[in-house]
């Protein structure tokens, strides 16, 4: 529990700021939540330090929230410290193509000021909403990239050894949408370093929608632009004023299956071009979009009266369609899931962190 004595030892410290107004529902891109014990805004490194290993000492528990792209949170009063990183600090080396950029600052501000640099390998990344210290967490990737690719070093706060230190991008065991960051809260991410390419080209494309010839590479702004426009015809990029982009993005990760079990979805289903893609060790990676369509859960589902819906433009996307709470997006997160296992046997796993539900 943080009480007074705490709350004012943690106000106390430079770069730190309580925000006694925010709710999980004003800090997340679903735009739903409860309040949090407290708020507390760290504009700096340093301070959100300070910040975890006071909260660590008293035991008391917190969560770390970025942009909040990537957070289902319980309605009601939430038993946890909100601890929210306003530190954005960007540097870009054109010559070297070294790019460091601090946790708290919106990703795709530092994706669109690599490619008006012309520095390549970000570019298909564009439109991922939420802040740069989620981006190692969730090894984010998108149209065929990950950051994987040009992550070289992230520092640190390592809550185990109260050490704020640089690691090298191999010591998180980046995977699909995977590190040993996530769930574990092991540790906070501070900042990020990225080797990007100076020589104003993509990485090379091998996403079926930005080329016909995989493994060619095109300028990055003209990359950007195409990504952009399909992430805006699927309701992948925040917008206000519209609903379809009310959510927490692709809401289930593609499922992997082994290879007998992808054969005979597709001999189910009768559709010679089922997307599937080879995962090693005799297994596929599937869309989970396609399997939820073909589970019956169309675009809109379950219907216009519904507070949570999928969206209009993409079924991976799990909307609030203005007045849902988090018990809506749960019910139909289940109910997708439930459909999609009864007709093809296979699991999706939500990507979304769910806190308090």
């Amino acid at each position: 529990m943080l009480d007074k004595s705490l709350t004012q030892q943690l106000t106390a410290i430079d770069g730190v700021e309580l925000d006694p107004a925010a709710t999980f529902a004003d800090l997340t891109t679903l735009r739903v939540g409860g309040k949090p014990q407290a708020a507390l805004r760290c504009s700096q490194p340093d301070a959100a330090v300070s910040v975890v290993r006071a909260l660590d000492r008293a035991a008391v528990k917190f969560i770390v929230v970025g942009g909040g792209s990537n957070l289902l949170v319980a309605d009601g009063a939430v038993d946890l410290v909100a601890v929210i990183l306003d530190f954005d600090e960007v540097s870009m080396d054109t010559e070297t193509g070294m790019v460091r950029a601090q946790a708290g600052a919106v990703w795709d501000d530092v994706v669109a000021r690599s490619v008006q640099l012309g520095l390549g390998g970000i570019e298909c990344l564009s439109g991922i909403p939420g802040t740069v210290g989620a981006v190692p967490v969730q090894n984010v990737g998108a149209y065929g990239a990950e950051i994987s690719e040009v992550l070289t070093r992230v520092r640190l706060y390592n809550r185990r050894t109260d050490t704020d230190e640089w690691v090298p991008a191999s010591d998180l065991e980046l995977a699909y949408r995977y590190s040993n960051l996530k769930f574990t809260g092991r540790a906070v991410v501070l900042e990020v370093e990225l080797q990007l390419d100076t020589e104003g080209l993509s990485r090379p494309l091998r996403f079926g929608q930005l080329t016909q010839n995989p493994g060619e590479r095109r300028p990055v702004a003209e990359v950007r632009e195409e990504v952009l426009k399909l992430r805006r015809g699927k309701g992948m990029v925040l917008d206000p004023t519209d609903h379809d982009t009310w959510s927490a993005g692709s809401f289930f990760t593609n499922p992997v299956v082994p290879s007998a079990v992808a054969d005979a979805i597709e001999s189910q289903v009768g559709e010679a071009a089922m997307p599937r893609f080879a995962a090693g060790d005799g297994k596929e990676k599937l869309s989970a979009a396609w399997l939820i369509e073909r589970a019956g859960c169309h675009r809109g589902f379950p219907g216009e009266d519904a507070p949570a819906r999928l969206s209009t433009k993409h079924t991976l996307a799990l909307t609030n369609r203005g007045g849902a709470r988090a018990a809506d997006i749960v019910d139909l997160a289940h109910r997708v899931q439930a459909q999609v296992r009864e007709a093809f046997g296979v699991e999706l796993h939500p990507e979304p962190v769910w806190v308090g539900l």
